[in-house]
């Protein structure tokens, strides 16, 4: 029925298949949808945000799909910039994620202010003195720079190709897409940054507070670092999970290994850079605020020790062990692995950085405050989960997503027929 627009020689699994995949995770885009509306008809009295917690649950998730969507830029900088031509071969899916990530965080923001008619108060009315609004400048700027590194994807669907400007626009915006990249990667590293600014700063709040350099905490730099590091290893897992569905190989095995090995330097050098942070924080930093470090975690179980000890040691030295290790980043178990730990951490990270600041305590009269989502909350954080897996699921059925699918399958293919 779709036959003509899916690329030419590539195999897809039937159209009402598709659709019925499509019908049942759109179910749950559908609920989301739902619950967004309510916050939006009748107000943020639809969550459980209290004056403990000015930040719903969809702020971590926006957090975290900023961080994790990081691999489009990094990627992009080490394909164009500094010419590592083997990641050509996964630079495509790489946007795509990113596109999905940053259009879901620019969603989330939507939601959050409760008054989306007003969204435009940000850029026309802007706070300089809030580092937030950087972030939604850059923010808006990136997902822009984003959209058009997706655009010559999208022309070259088998159809859209055959037209003579689309097919030119294409091959002439490929040839100017490392400017595109470099300023992505510019943009990415102040709003990347901004988000750890915005919990270094807060004087009130001593478990987020750090000292830095010049106007820039500590957690600026962290931020940045770690949305670059671990960003790549979501983008290997999503292309996993896409090769597990579609029961292909999609991305050659030496692409994979380079990027896993990036990416685990550059968490085992952060993981370096954390653990000196996390020190000086809790033997000068903190005692110097009157703290000291069981204050912020042994007096409460959900909040306790072990959450510093898997986002520091289990999500973050491990798996940068194991991907900067040749023989376990060539395993596929572990690999896998590492990439699982990986992305956990970082959203770990910014769970800490988001809820566990709002639920220590800070004056002498304070309880530990948990937080429970309301329904509504927990909906519209889904919703980007399920828009992110329709929007790779119609790239992938129309778009020549990943170059190297041919050839890897080709030989597979000619079995089956």
């Amino acid at each position: 029925m779709d036959a003509a627009l899916i690329p030419e020689g590539a195999k897809r699994c039937s159209f009402p298949k598709f659709m019925l995949g499509i019908a049942i995770v759109g179910a749950v885009l559908l609920w989301g949808v739902y619950a967004m509306l309510l916050c939006w008809f009748k107000g943020l009295n639809q969550t459980n945000m209290n004056d403990y917690y000015g930040f719903a649950l969809w702020i971590w998730a926006d957090l975290a799909v900023i961080a994790v969507g990081g691999g489009a830029f990094f990627t992009g900088l080490l394909k164009y910039i500094f010419k590592i031509d083997e990641l050509k071969n996964i630079i495509n899916f790489a946007v795509i994620i990113g596109f999905i990530c940053y259009s879901s965080a620019l969603l989330i923001l939507a939601i959050d202010i409760g008054q989306p008619l007003r969204g435009w108060f940000i850029f026309w009315h802007a706070n300089v003195h809030s580092m937030l609004t950087e972030v939604a400048f850059c923010l808006s700027c990136y997902f822009a720079v984003l959209t058009i590194e997706f655009i010559p994807n999208i022309l070259e669907n088998r159809q859209l190709n055959k037209v003579p400007f689309f097919h030119h626009l294409a091959h002439n915006m490929h040839g100017v897409m490392a400017i595109f990249a470099a300023t992505g990667a510019f943009l990415s590293f102040f709003h990347q940054g901004s988000l750890g600014g915005v919990a270094g700063v807060m004087y009130g709040r001593p478990f987020a507070f750090r000292e830095g350099l010049l106007i820039w905490p500590w957690s600026f730099f962290l931020f940045t670092w770690s949305a670059a590091a671990f960003g790549p290893c979501f983008t290997l897992l999503v292309t996993r999970i896409t090769e597990g569905v579609t029961g292909k190989k999609l991305v050659k095995d030496n692409v994979v290994h380079l990027l896993a090995k990036i990416s685990g330097w550059m968490i085992f050098t952060y993981m370096i850079a954390k653990i000196i942070d996390t020190w000086y924080w809790a033997y000068y930093t903190a005692p110097g605020l009157g703290f000291e470090l069981s204050h912020f975690y042994t007096s409460n179980g959900f909040y306790g020790y072990w959450i510093l000890v898997a986002e520091v040691i289990v999500c973050g030295v491990i798996p940068g062990l194991l991907l900067i290790n040749k023989s376990t980043r060539e395993n596929p178990t572990f690999r896998l692995v590492a990439i699982v730990l990986a992305v956990i951490g970082v959203c770990l990270n910014r769970w800490v950085m988001v809820l566990q600041i709002m639920a220590v305590p800070v004056m002498p009269f304070d309880t530990w405050a948990l937080y429970i989502p309301s329904w509504q909350e927990v909906a519209t954080t889904i919703l980007p989960v399920a828009y992110g897996i329709i929007l790779i699921a119609v790239a992938y059925r129309y778009l020549p997503v990943f170059p190297q699918e041919l050839e890897l399958n080709r030989r597979s293919e000619v079995r089956e027929s």
